[in-house]
């Protein structure tokens, strides 16, 4: 990719989030993507490529009334929006189409949903399930209690990770969650799954997202500041957790993130404001160690001193990510909304004068991750 070829022009999430009982999944896609749409003054009438993941993406472009001349339906997870990016770039500028949607609609809490998730895999089915191996605590919990016995990670930093992005949600009227926590106030929640309380747990909301690409030369026409893609990244390693090659890393957050930075031009120096997908409390640690901002081991001491709340010298999850902002189940697209917000200087929790933002994300267990480079400077 070249870099800044391509920018984000529109960018919105769905009318309301939370518990939505009443709303169905195909109507949060189509909310937020006429959000994105009146947000950079277009109309359904503009597009003609059309992504989205774990939803049929013919279903959606049939709903707004769209037929498109390219279409992306890869579905890896929570991090699916974020590899849609990258493949749109890749699409823009080759000239298979103009302008390109991207959406997200999930009814996670409510359930009105007219597809079933990628997960479990068929490997999953034959090789963990039978043995009690079955949800997301479940599994997760496996490469987190190798990395606490390997790398010394505590509880208590474990813990921090929930209290700082409680920090960031507080200033977002959005977020789910906003009253201050405590360490002791992770610690003394419900145990799910050891080491995982449910204050380290993600939420489990209703919502939905939508990005609206073209490329940079058009953006300057657009009522909105552009945020430029200037670096992408992609990978999978394996849908079973026991099957990683490491437990104490991700080998798809590395590949990613390595792909992301380079093509970016890019070192950690530059990084003004990060966001790491954080189903569990356990993944801005690993994030932060793959994509090669701190060293093995000393993430969660990074953490704990306060280097990513605010006022650190490392922002982080700036929304209050999974663990607060919200968390349909593919949460990537949230982090994408809280990532174009900085770069376009209108987050309730603004980084002030960031000029560079790196977003990152998970699909399933460890079992995929996309990284994407966004800049307000073209």
């Amino acid at each position: 990719m070249t870099p800044n070829s391509t920018a984000i022009v529109g960018a919105a999430e769905s009318t309301e989030m939370g518990k939505l009982p009443h709303v169905g999944q195909t109507q949060l896609h189509a909310d937020a993507a006429l959000n994105a749409l009146a947000d950079c003054g277009l109309t359904v009438k503009d597009i003609d490529g059309v992504a989205t993941g774990g939803h049929d993406p013919s279903e959606i472009a049939h709903y707004l009334g769209i037929t498109p001349r390219w279409i992306d339906g890869t579905s890896s997870g929570g991090c699916s929006f974020i590899i849609h990016v990258r493949h749109a770039i890749a699409a823009i500028e080759s000239g298979l189409c103009n302008t390109v949607l991207i959406t997200h609609g999930e009814s996670g809490r409510s359930n009105h949903r007219t597809h079933r998730p990628i997960f479990p895999a068929q490997f999953q089915l034959q090789f963990e399930v039978p043995y009690g191996v079955t949800s997301p605590p479940s599994r997760f919990t496996l490469p987190v209690l190798r990395y606490m016995k390997d790398c010394g990670l505590t509880e208590e930093q474990l813990a921090m990770v929930a209290v700082i992005q409680r920090e960031w949600a507080a200033f977002h009227p959005r977020a789910s969650f906003r009253d201050p926590l405590t360490v002791d106030d992770v610690l003394n929640s419900r145990m799910v799954a050891y080491p995982f309380r449910k204050l380290m747990c993600c939420l489990v909301t209703d919502g939905g997202g939508a990005l609206v690409l073209t490329s940079a030369e058009r953006a300057k026409d657009f009522p909105t500041k552009p945020v430029y893609l200037r670096g992408a990244g992609e990978s999978v390693e394996t849908p079973l957790i026991s099957q990683m090659a490491d437990f104490t890393s991700s080998r798809a957050f590395r590949v990613a993130g390595k792909d992301a930075f380079d093509s970016a031009g890019i070192t950690h120096s530059d990084v003004d404001h990060l966001m790491i997908y954080d189903a569990f409390a356990h993944l801005p640690i690993y994030g932060l160690e793959d994509l090669g901002f701190v060293g093995r081991g000393e993430a969660g001491a990074f953490i704990a001193e306060g280097n990513t709340r605010p006022g650190g010298k490392l922002p982080l999850n700036t929304n209050g990510g999974g663990l607060s902002y919200m968390h349909s189940g593919m949460y990537g697209m949230y982090a994408l909304q809280e990532g174009v917000r900085q770069m376009r200087g209108t987050s309730p929790a603004q980084v002030d004068g960031a000029e560079i933002s790196v977003v990152h994300g998970v699909g399933g267990m460890f079992s995929a991750s996309g990284t994407v480079v966004l800049s307000n400077v073209a």
